[in-house]
């Protein structure tokens, strides 16, 4: 009876909807605590603690899975809002992601590689940086390990949210357009619905830019997939 309803649809999918249920009523009280980082950390807690098998977890997950890309469809909402502002920037978007799409390849391949990473986490570390819907199936395509790419996806996203304004703001970088720019380079959804937070024009920038860097990171990912075959 207990295994017929963990490998049931409903027990992912309810298990993740209480723990963020749990992590939002945490972050009203302790501000510092993420509900994301609060609520994954829930999870693996109940997962490790009852020995629950990943692969059981992983079946109601996938329909939030599912949902992101409709999610993520709808950051571009304010695309329209900002058209003629977002016009007039092109230029220094498109420049700006192509960068920061390299500079994360190249700085993961770079820092797995030294650390003495296998060729496989290698591969599942590069396409960290855009959103789990695209990152997923870039990882699946090369032949490396989807599971840890979406944990990594996940945890960019996360730690950008809570630190990337933060760090952007050490350097002086306080201009809404080049937060936006940089926040949804590299850290995708979980960055861009963080900086919404600050600035509407933030989040259309962070969305426009979340969006380009996963055509770009894809483009770049052509002649990686076609060595590897």
């Amino acid at each position: 009876m207990a295994n017929s309803i963990l490998q049931h649809p409903l027990f992912g999918l309810s298990l993740s909807v209480i723990s963020y249920a749990l992590a939002n009523l945490l972050y009203q009280r302790w501000r510092f605590m993420h509900p994301l980082f609060s609520c994954t950390g829930f999870i693996i807690l109940v997962l490790v603690c009852f020995r629950i098998p990943y692969e059981d977890f992983k079946r109601g997950a996938d329909v939030l899975t599912l949902l992101l890309g409709p999610a993520t469809v709808a950051l571009g909402v304010p695309l329209y809002k900002y058209k003629e502002l977002i016009r007039r920037n092109l230029a220094r978007v498109l420049i700006s992601v192509l960068a920061g799409s390299i500079t994360g390849i190249s700085a993961s391949a770079a820092i797995v590689g030294l650390l003495g990473g296998s060729q496989a986490i290698i591969l599942s570390m590069l396409p960290k940086s855009v959103s789990s819907a695209i990152s997923i199936e870039i990882a699946e395509r090369l032949g490396a390990i989807p599971e840890l790419t979406a944990v990594l996806t996940t945890l960019t996203g996360l730690m950008g949210s809570m630190f990337g304004t933060r760090i952007l703001s050490w350097f002086r970088i306080r201009d809404d357009i080049s937060i936006g720019i940089a926040i949804g380079t590299a850290a995708h959804g979980i960055g861009t619905a963080r900086v919404f937070k600050d600035s509407e024009q933030q989040g259309g920038f962070a969305g426009l830019s979340m969006g380009i860097c996963g055509i770009m990171t894809s483009i770049l990912f052509i002649p990686i997939y076609m060595w590897l075959k």
